[in-house]
Formats: structure tokens, sequence, C-alpha cells
């Protein structure tokens, strides 16, 4: 049997507007992720895709003078797909949740849970928030709004079939109890045992007020509720129930955000234990991104395109300061300043500065010609322990950390050029044999920090592999032997070429 992929997913995204770099945020992490496994020599599967259904996708739709699939269409075309490329993002499918292999088998799941008596009808009567195109309960509306997007909530009544929800919380409690892993981090893990505890409720699985969504198969007045539609997603992307699904799922990571946390680490694996199935390994729930004190909101004029950014920075950068500046699973405020100062700070003058230092020295000193290969037990033993943390801590989704750790790595090694002073040995023909040890012991550094930094910057690490003149596919290269001293052979050529990071200047 073929070994199970490292199965990730993001959420699928709303279009009803553009992404911003709140949904951005997500997709980066989902792909620094995968892409470190994939540096592990894992099978990786990488998923994300688009939410079409439901009673905002149908708004937004009839504001822009469109039929709901032109739309979701036009969406999809002009703004979803094309910032999975400005971010550089290398997803392995991209799922919509009104193409035929969702729709399809969303109605043979619900079809087989009826047959099982897990489907009754009854009516529905309460607070309904369109933005989150979530049922609410009465104590979580602030003022008549909706706590998360400050909106006025629907008052709503319609016949609709429900899902016995309420009978899966012990088997919900006993999991969560079994698996502490399955929620992350720690305080969503906290929030969701607290709401399971407090008891709950049946949830409509239907809709009957409006027509745009997957039809109930035995009651064609009803479309599947977007939530309910919307969570099969990632288990019909691997296939299910055809032969080789099982290679995917279940999957590895559900990377969401917080305020989506329950429809995933409560209904999603409810429905997957009525229907016998197995439950996802890990809900990871980031925090959110905050632009003057306040969630990303298009409404409130707080949304970012993700280009905005990158058109400045360009996408390396852009994928560093995310997964860099912000502890993933905790709030964090985005800054134009402060994207500035780590810029500058950490990869031109740390980074970027190391490897122009390096390639010039080269070029001036041994006519481009890397020096024999020479030992640098301090730096050896340094990268040793860098890589391990940071293996350590990619795999534990502590973005943050990873990185610091190679960026740790990158300060000792500069710190060693500057203690070393390459440029006077250089006027020392005596010590010819000093100058070769720091410049090959700098570049086989830096050959290691393009390995561990892929993930974060492919392109810009790409850049600096092919400077140093490294042999073979870059992604190809794997993090249990990125520290093996020695990888770049003598008299190798590299080129000097533009620098990583050049000088931006912001207003």
């Amino acid at each position: 049997m073929t070994e199970k992929a490292f199965y990730v997913t993001t959420p699928i995204y709303y279009v009803n507007d553009v992404p911003h770099i709140g949904h951005a945020y997500t997709t980066v992490a989902g792909d620094v992720l995968t892409r470190w496994h994939r540096q592990r020599g894992e099978r990786v599967w990488f998923l994300t895709g688009t939410d079409e259904h439901g009673e905002k996708i149908l708004t937004a739709a009839a504001e822009h003078g469109m039929t709901p699939r032109q739309w979701t269409d036009h969406m999809v075309n002009t703004a979803w797909l094309p910032a999975l490329q400005t971010i550089d993002v290398a997803n392995d499918d991209f799922i919509r949740t009104t193409e035929a292999r969702h729709e399809e088998r969303v109605r043979d799941f619900w079809l087989a849970l009826r047959e099982k008596g897990e489907v009754y009808s009854g009516t529905y009567t309460g607070p309904y928030c369109v933005a989150c195109e979530e049922f609410k309960q009465p104590s979580e509306i602030v003022d008549g709004n909706c706590p998360i997007h400050g909106r006025p909530v629907k008052e709503i009544s319609e016949e609709n079939y429900f899902f016995p929800l309420s009978k899966y919380a012990d088997a919900l409690l006993a999991h969560y109890e079994a698996s502490p892993a399955f929620v992350e981090p720690e305080s969503a893990r906290n929030e969701v045992v607290s709401f399971v505890r407090g008891g709950l409720q049946d949830i409509s699985m239907s809709r009957s007020s409006f027509d745009w969504g997957i039809k109930v198969p035995w009651d064609d007045k009803h479309v599947i509720y977007v939530w309910i539609d919307a969570l099969q997603n990632y288990l019909n992307a691997t296939g299910w129930p055809e032969p080789g699904w099982e290679e995917r799922w279940p999957a590895d990571v559900h990377l969401v955000g917080k305020d989506i946390l329950r429809f995933h680490a409560v209904i999603w694996p409810a429905m997957l234990m009525a229907a016998g199935l197995p439950l996802p390994r890990k809900v990871f729930a980031n925090g959110w991104l905050l632009v003057g004190g306040e969630k990303m909101s298009k409404t409130k004029l707080t949304g970012i395109a993700p280009s905005v950014i990158t058109d400045v920075f360009g996408s390396d950068a852009y994928r560093y300061y995310f997964m860099r500046a912000i502890p993933f699973g905790q709030d964090g405020s985005f800054s134009w300043e402060d994207m500035h100062a780590r810029y500058k700070s950490e990869l031109s003058d740390q980074l970027g500065n190391l490897a122009s230092r390096l390639l010039a020295m080269v070029e001036r000193y041994r006519d481009g010609l890397l020096p024999p290969v020479a030992s640098e037990p301090a730096l050896e033993s340094a990268l040793a322990t860098a890589a391990a943390e940071a293996d350590e801590r990619f795999c534990a989704l502590d973005f943050q950390g990873g990185i610091g750790a190679v960026m740790g790595f990158v300060r000792a090694v500069n710190n060693y050029v500057t203690e070393n002073e390459p440029w006077q040995l250089a006027k020392d023909p005596a010590r010819s044999g000093d100058l070769d040890r720091v410049l090959y012991a700098t570049a086989e550094s830096l050959r290691a920090v393009a390995v561990l930094f892929n993930a974060v910057m492919p392109k810009a690490c790409a850049a600096l592999w092919s400077a140093l003149g490294a042999e073979g596919d870059l992604a190809a290269q794997r993090v249990a032997d990125v520290a093996r001293w020695g990888q770049l052979p003598a008299g190798t050529k590299v080129a000097k070429g533009d620098g990583l990071f050049p000088r931006v200047e912001t207003e």
C-alpha cells in the first residue's frame, strides 16, 4: 500500500469579495508547512479552495448584476487563483464547492446519514448572521449584532432538516481527552472543550428560504446548509469514496481561523463520527490579523490585498514577515513600519548583506571560485543545532520559532565574518589559508541557509542557491542532510548577481 501523504488543508474561502492578507496568512502558513515536510522527504498533499454556495454569495452576485455561478467563476478566475501566484503558494489541489466532484459526494454523504437515522425535520427560529453564514445563539448577540462582524443579525424562521449534533457531545469530549493535540493551540482547545461541555444543540443541515446551494437529495425545496456542504470538501478532495482516498485521509492538519474553529472542531468531527469515518488528526486555529487594532474587514475598509504589499517588498519578504512577526495561533497586528523595519534589519542587513559580501569576496579574492573544503567546528555545531531546532519548530507549526532558529544561525555567521575580517586576511599572503577557510565556511553556511529558508522564501533561496553554484534541485535537498558539512565542492563557480533584498523606500 502506498504511504499516506502528509495532508494539509486551508479553509475554503468565501468568494463574496476579493482576498485580503488575512486569507493569505493562513494559506502561506499551509504552504510553508507543506514545503518543509516535502524537504523532509515526505509525500505531501496541500489543499485550498473556495466556498461558493450560501446566502452571502447569492447577495453578492445580485449586487453585481450576475447569476451566482457567473459571480463565483469571475471571482475565482480574476481574484482567488491569481492571489495564490502573488504569494507563491504551491498547492497540489484547488477545490470549488460548485464542482461536480464535491456536490455529488455531499449528496451521497447525506443520503447515507439519513438512511442511518441521522437526519430529522424541524423548524429553526432564531438569529442568523449572513456574514458568518452561521446560526447564532441569542446569548452570543451583542446589541443586535454579530460579535465577529459587528453587523445586525437576521431573525429567521425556517422549516429545515436537522443533524443531531447534541448526541455526539460525549463522544467529542472523549476524543478531546484521548487526543489532546486534536485542537491546537491550547487556548483553542480549552474554548472547544468548554463549548461542548456547555451543551450542544442540534444543527440545521439545510436551508429553505433560498435556492443557491446543493439540493437536498430527498427534498429539492431545500439546499444543504453552506457550512455542512463546505466542511466536506476536505474529504471529497481525497477522492472519497473511490479507491485510493485513504492515501490522503485523514487530514493531518486543518488550518483554520479562530472564528471558524467550532465548525471544524465540533460539527465536522461529529459528522464524520456519524458517518463512521476517521477524524482529522489536528485542527489548528490561527489568530486574527489586526489592522488598527481591528480584525481584517472589507466593510471597515481594513482589508489589504496581498499584492499591495508584495508590489513593494516582494513575495519572499511578505511570506517571511507574516510567519516571523506573529506567533502562529495568536492575534497579531500588521503595520507598514514594522514590516519595513524587519525587512531592513533581518532580510537586507543580515541575510542579504551576508550573501552579497561573501559573493563579492570570492569574486575579488579567488576569481569567483570556491576555495578548498575547510572545517569550521563552531559553525558546524551552530548549524546542526539550528537545523534540529528549525525542524522541531516548523513541524509543531511554530513558524516564528523555526524562522528564529535559522535567523539566529545567520547572525552567528555574520559575527564569524566580522570577527575573522577576511578583508584583512586578504592583505597578508601568509594568511591565504585562513582566508580560504573563512570564505568556504561562509559559503557553506549560506548553502545550508538556502535549504532551511526555502520553505519560507522560495524565490530568494533559489537565487542564493544558484549564486553559490550549488548542484541539484534546491527543493529536493533534505532537512536531515542539511547540516552535513562540505557539500559545496572546491572550485565551484559563484555568481555575484543582484542583491537578494534590495533597499526599499516607503512613505
